[in-house]
């Protein structure tokens, strides 16, 4: 039963430093760039490559 409670409270520790990294994250702007993920895709970053038959 031990086990049990000791791997609760393990998990809960990891879920804690989760959330303070993701509130982290948040509050440094991380996820504020909403503007250039939908135009990014429309743009081909690699050079196109020509076959030769």
């Amino acid at each position: 039963m031990s086990a049990i409670i000791i791997l609760l409270v393990i998990s809960l520790i990891v879920a804690g430093v989760f959330l303070v990294a993701f509130l982290y994250s948040v509050k440094q702007g991380q996820f504020d760039d909403e503007q250039s993920p939908p135009i990014r895709i429309l743009f081909d970053d690699t050079p196109n490559s020509t076959k030769h038959q």
